[in-house]
This record gives C-alpha cells, structure tokens and sequence, in this order.
C-alpha cells in the first residue's frame, strides 16, 4: 500500500496529460481537471490516514534499494501539505471554471495547472535532495507560464522578474546539491541525515547550510530576498494568483524546514539564530509594504511575505511546541490567503478594478461577501477564535517559553499592523460608498463556482479556530517527527537506519 505515495504526483500528470491529448476541446479539459482534483483530494486524505495510523510510510521506486533509488517519504508533515493541496487544488479549481477567460483555457491553462500541482506534490513527498531540485523546477516552468499566459504587459513584466530570480535561487540551489554530493556522497535526505554528522569538516557544512538558506530563502520569499513576489503575484487572473499566493511560495518554507531539521543540525545555535532573525525582518518589512499599498492583491502580495516570517520564525525557535505551532500556521494560511485573493476577484467582477480608491459599497450591495472577506481577514490578523488566532498563540508561547521576547513583541506588532490593513481594505472596498456615486454592478451568471470555494475555506477558517484539538494533534504530531528524525531515517533506510 506504499504504493499510495505515488498517487499525488501521477495523478495530476496522467490529468494534465489527458488535457493535451483533448487540447481542442476545453469542455473536456474542465471536466478531467475536475475529476481529477476531486480524486486527489481523496487520495491524499486516505494517504494523510494511513500515515496517522501506522505511522512514516517510504517507498522505494527504480528497482533500487535506499539510498541509491528514487525515494518517496510521507511523513506527517508532508501528509498534512498533501492534504492541504488537494483542498486548495479543488478550490481552485472550481474558482477557474467560473472565473477564467477562454483564450487562457484554450492555451493550455489546465495541463499546466495539473503539472503545478504535479510538481508541488513532488516536492512535498520526495526524499531525495536532488529530485527535490527537479520538482522545483517543474514548478518554475509551470508557473512561469502561467504567469505569463495571456501576454498583458504587467504579466510578461512580473513573469520576468519573477523566472529571473527563481532561476537565481536554482544555481544556488544546484550548486549546494553538487557540494553537498561532493562532501557526503549522497543524496538521499535520511542517508545525509547520518553522514553530515560525520564529515571531517565541519564548518564546511555550516557554509554549505548558509548557502541552502539563501537559495530556499529566494523561493520562499524571506528578507531580503522577497521583492520578486509583489511585483508578480498580483499581474495574472485571480485563480493564479490565488494558487501563487496561498500554496506556491509555501513550498520553500516545506524545503527550508526540512531541511533545517533534518540535514543541518550541526551547529544551530549559528544556522537557527539567522533563520529566527529573518523570519522576524520579514514578518516586519511584509507588512509595512502592505500598509503602504492600495492595490487589492498587491496589498495581498505583501501579506504573503509578512505571513512567511511567522512560519520561518517558528522554525528559528526550534521546540516542538514551534514547530508544531508552524506546521499549523502553515495550513491556516494556505487556506485564508488563497480565499483573500479569491475575494478579490469577486471584488473585479463587481467594479472591473483591484484599486482600493476606486473601490466602494461592496457590503451594502452584498453583504455576504463581506462576510466571508471579514472572515478571512480577521483570521489572517489573528483574531479569536479564527485560525490565525490560534495559530499565533502557540507560536508566541513557544517564543516566551524560550525567552524571545524580542521577537514576540514583534510577532505582535505585526498583528496589529495586520490588523490595520485588513480594516483599510474593509473600509475602502466594503464600507464606504463607491467615489463616483454608482450601484455596484450586478455579480453576473456563474457566481455559484465563486461562491462555493469562498464560503468552503472561510468555513475551513472557523472550524480550525473554534475546533483546533484534532488540526493541533496533527500539527504536534509533524512538529515531534520534524525535531526527532529517527522515525523518518528508520522508514526509509530501513534496520540500518535505527543502528
């Protein structure tokens, strides 16, 4: 039944496959995305089980024997990004069916949304550094052209800078892999887990940490290194947006955290110390960009940098209650910041813009999305007993339990400043009267497939507040996996593994 891992990653291939193959007929290509979202998200829920009940699974792929082979590893941590996936995969989805225009369908949205989400699969189950780089760049191709499908100029302009420093962070990223084999003469991530601790020098592999630090940093956007992502996010259709913003950069912060708990723990009271300052710089300078914006997803854009602190932060701390507390932030995020750029886009339809001074008189047309934006918003601020309450509570205990007050006290600031922003676009966009004097304009056929995710993951945000014991359990049980490798080593190596 290990077999099971491999769901996630051929699914979405055979899907996005089968939309070439079908590629004059976009009806078809709806349908089989569709489907196809719908049977991942069942696989990965099965497969989030079956690692909650019975514990790390690890298959071995190529005939090969770890750790020489393709390996695959699904620990808790990965399950529940898995499983994150194929909710926001569904969302996004159903968003796309009703929101996206027929020239972007026709050329090829759906097989590249299928090999995206392939890609992030990928990255989340593999346990082998180097194939790590391979699913990285398979998302790099995907998304940079689905930033650019369509060819409007602030597309191309964002779709630019945002391949130019991704390809950046993969020479970095390659150039680590190609020491990292030089040094330990492996690649397989539970085998470098033993080795590292034995290599004759090692100030080289702090050097070497250093150098994954900066390539996984560019990917998931922590200061300095994230000024790409506000200047790209906010240029393609929403659902691109919305799949960019609440899944995409998250898959740096995933590779970041693992390989600061498993491969570099040789000197962390160096390596750990800078990732906690930055996740404190970033979750600062994201929101004092936010503040400063008046653009709807832009605002957002720096939203997702700020947000990126918490999670670096978290793993910066380096407890179990941290980690636990950042594997949690993680998925409360993902849901609310993909439903805030969704609620933007309703927002579009109704106005025809994202600038939040032209913006007005959404709550008293249609008081429902202002709810659910409310929802959202208020989550993303940390207020109880929404997710992003609950969320940065423990990550704030964890913070006081190891005396950081520093960065708690930021940590806090920055919830207020949150806070702040949430309310300028409740009050440019809902609240006040629209500056020209005009009806809002009605929501138009096929607001049902808007809707639905809207309403799915401000749900989703009040369940994991109000409900959080079992989303915690799981969270604990990630964040003890993440701090003690020894059951992840034993999956994959096997007895030699527990020696």
């Amino acid at each position: 039944m290990n077999s099971l891992i491999v769901l996630p990653i051929l699914l979405p291939l055979l899907v996005g496959a089968s939309c070439v193959v079908v590629w004059r007929y976009v009806a078809a290509q709806r349908i089989l995305t569709l489907a196809g979202s719908i049977v991942y998200l069942a696989v990965a829920v099965v497969l989030l089980e079956r690692v909650a009940s019975e514990g790390i699974q690890a298959v071995q792929k190529g005939a090969w024997i770890a750790p020489f082979g393709i390996t695959l590893v699904a620990d808790m941590f990965s399950a529940v990004m898995v499983a994150t996936t194929g909710v926001v995969t569904l969302v996004i989805v159903v968003y796309s069916l009703g929101t996206m225009d027929r020239a972007r369908e026709a050329w090829g949205y759906y097989p590249l949304f299928n090999i995206l989400i392939m890609g992030v699969s990928g990255a989340f189950l593999t346990g082998d550094i180097f194939n790590l780089f391979v699913w990285f760049e398979v998302l790099l191709i995907s998304s940079f052209v689905l930033l650019a499908l369509g060819g409007e100029r602030a597309q191309l302009e964002g779709a630019i800078k945002y391949v130019t420093l991704n390809l950046v962070a993969s020479a970095f990223f390659l150039a680590a892999v190609g020491i990292l084999y030089a040094m330990a003469g492996s690649l397989n991530m539970a085998d470098l887990s033993q080795r590292l601790g034995d290599v004759a020098q090692p100030g080289l592999v702090t050097t070497l940490a250093i150098l994954f630090l900066v390539a996984f940093g560019i990917k998931g956007a922590i200061f300095p290194l994230f000024f790409w992502l506000p200047a790209s996010y906010h240029t393609p259709p929403v659902a691109v947006s919305a799949i960019f913003g609440g899944l995409l950069t998250k898959v740096g912060v995933y590779a970041l955290i693992r390989v600061f708990t498993l491969l570099f723990l040789n000197n962390v009271d160096y390596t750990h110390t800078i990732i906690l300052w930055a996740g404190g710089i970033t979750m600062v300078t994201g929101v004092l960009g936010a503040v400063a914006q008046y653009e709807f997803r832009r605002l957002l854009s720096f939203h997702i940098v700020s947000q990126i602190g918490y999670m670096v932060m978290g793993l910066g701390f380096f407890t179990p209650l941290a980690l636990a507390g950042t594997v949690f932030f993680i998925v409360h995020n993902i849901f609310v910041k993909t439903n805030l750029f969704l609620v933007s886009g309703v927002s579009h339809r109704l106005h025809g813009t994202y600038d939040l001074k032209k913006l007005g008189g959404l709550y008293r047309a249609h008081p429902w999305i202002g709810m659910l934006f409310l929802l959202s918003a208020l989550s993303l601020a940390g207020v109880p007993p929404l997710s992003g309450f609950f969320g940065k509570l423990v990550l704030i205990k964890a913070g006081l339990g190891i005396e950081q007050f520093v960065l708690v006290a930021a940590a806090l600031g920055v919830s207020l400043l949150t806070l702040f922003s949430m309310t300028k676009i409740w009050a440019e966009a809902f609240w006040k009267p629209l500056p020209d004097g005009t009806a809002v304009k009605a929501p138009g056929g096929g607001m049902a497939l808007l809707l639905g995710p809207i309403v799915t993951l401000a749900v989703l945000a009040v369940v994991m507040g109000v409900a959080a014991g079992p989303f915690f359990a799981l969270a604990q049980q990630a964040g003890e996996q993440l701090l003690n490798p020894e059951s992840y080593i034993r999956a994959v190596l096997g007895a030699r593994g527990g020696s």
